[in-house]
């Protein structure tokens, strides 16, 4: 007999959240929670309201991180877009398949380029447990016909597979922006098959979220919904442009009504859920797959040091919540470090998908139900070619070619005081842990030459960049997909 979603959560509420999660496998299909993912584009830590962005007009997210919990030290698995959203897509470091680099155009980039068509996704997982998977936004991950969201598990799938897109048609683009490339801004693909443009892609995605849910709200679901906002191209519909009018600066106008429109639309999936009843079945995250391109969008990272494309905190750290109504706790907030590829292992046991070997993510349920609050991880990693980055406890080194540089985020979140020659003996223990950690990933299956924080073809360069930016020094960081 199935049991009632109220009798379930009773039971529930007597078992640590592991235990529940651990019993999952066994639980009827109609009791397993809904999971919703919405993952921002280059959106900075400090880019929403609630982050402390005085300017950003995000009352949607505001309310989403007011009704469960905010983390303070999560981290995207990497400085740009495209292996970010890998470690998103697999609950592991995407270094394990080969995928520590991101994309050229589809056109140009190699035919290697993706998630293996052998790795299981979170949506292929949830699926064989009976889950109704939509897909809805940037996927990136994947141009190869056995790469693309409908062949990794996804039954519906509209959006686009590039790093990057127009937000509207050629004719109704606004912005200091809009160009004409970005796939051309003529077409989206709904499934396998490319249709004209919708007047806004950003409403539009929250849109097919929203029928999608209603469409399946007598099964469990997982949406995930990956917004192309905030990311370049600068365009924005002219309705959410004359919001922001008093704002002088043309660039941060756009991105202040991409982000408007993000938030509205985020509210619109809640609006859906909550209209439905369904708050109490749903887990909904949220977070961004690296940090803002300030110089290029105006995406705050304050109060941290560095961009997108580097490794400093203000390229990694990026915002995230969580609300899961009667199971998450109303305000809290998390402090233990963690990393985007945990939203995908939490996903996983809360669907009842127990995590297979291999997987490094953890389950954070027991961190947003209050039963925990130690740290999930010994230690975190990054890795870009001669870039890397570790962070234990409360040090992070910093590696960039031949130099190191030690900080104690407890004390200096802005990375403004290299300890490296302070403590040499830390230096060389997180250096050789790093080092374990980093033999112990697969090499790159492809290689392009990351623009963001250096030329590949020129590391002296890449290293004064670097220097420069630890010493608080203004440096052009060109951008990237």
């Amino acid at each position: 007999m199935i049991r009632s979603w109220t009798a379930f959560a009773a039971l529930a509420l007597t078992l640590s959240w592991s235990s529940a999660s651990t019993a999952g496998t066994d639980r009827p299909v109609t009791d397993r929670p809904n999971i919703i993912l919405i993952v921002a584009d280059d959106l900075g830590y400090g880019g929403l309201r609630v982050q402390g962005d005085a300017e950003a007009v995000t009352p949607h997210l505001d309310a989403l991180a007011a009704a469960g919990a905010r983390f303070t030290d999560f981290y995207a698995n990497h400085p740009v877009c495209s292996p970010s959203r890998a470690a998103l897509m697999t609950g592991k470091y995407q270094h394990r398949m080969g995928f520590e680099h991101n994309s050229g155009s589809p056109q140009a980039t190699s035919p290697k380029f993706g998630v293996p068509a052998a790795e299981l996704t979170v949506a292929e997982r949830l699926k064989a447990r009976g889950y109704a998977t939509g897909m809805f936004g940037k996927w990136h991950i994947g141009f190869a016909p056995d790469r693309t969201p409908t062949a990794q598990g996804f039954d519906i799938f509209y959006g686009f597979l590039a790093g990057a897109h127009a937000y509207a048609p050629r004719s109704d683009r606004a912005g200091p922006g809009r160009v004409d490339g970005f796939g051309g801004g003529q077409t989206i693909l709904r499934g396998t098959t490319s249709e004209p443009m919708p007047p806004h892609v950003t409403e539009s995605f929250a849109e097919e979220a929203v029928r999608f849910i209603d469409a399946n709200r007598s099964r469990p679901f997982f949406v995930y919904l990956p917004f192309n906002a905030v990311h370049s191209p600068m365009e924005a519909t002219e309705a959410y442009l004359a919001r922001f009018a008093h704002v002088a600066d043309p660039l941060r106008r756009t991105h202040l009504a991409q982000l408007a429109a993000m938030d509205d639309a985020v509210g619109r999936v809640v609006a859906a859920v909550d209209g439905a009843g369904l708050g109490q079945r749903t887990l909904i995250l949220f977070t961004s797959d690296n940090g803002g391109p300030t110089q290029e969008t105006t995406s705050s990272n304050r109060p941290l040091k560095g961009v997108k494309g580097t490794m400093l905190e203000g390229g990694i750290r990026v915002p995230a919540m969580a609300r899961w109504t009667g199971r998450i706790p109303a305000g809290r907030t998390i402090r233990a470090p963690s990393m985007g590829f945990d939203f995908a292992a939490t996903a996983l046991a809360v669907g009842g998908a127990t995590p297979r070997s291999g997987m490094d993510g953890v389950d954070l349920m027991p961190w947003l139900g209050g039963t925990r609050s130690d740290a999930p991880h010994e230690a975190l990693f990054w890795r870009v070619g001669d870039q890397g980055a570790i962070r234990a406890g409360d040090w992070k080194l910093l590696r960039n070619g031949a130099r190191r540089y030690l900080f104690n985020l407890s004390q200096d979140i802005g990375e403004t005081r290299d300890l490296a020659a302070a403590e040499p003996e830390r230096v060389k223990t997180l250096d050789a842990r790093y080092g374990a950690w980093s033999a112990s990933m697969a090499p790159p299956a492809w290689v392009r030459n990351e623009l963001t924080g250096g030329d590949r073809r020129d590391p002296a360069r890449n290293q004064a960049r670097i220097d420069a930016l630890v010493r608080g020094q203004s440096v052009e960081i060109n951008g990237e997909e």
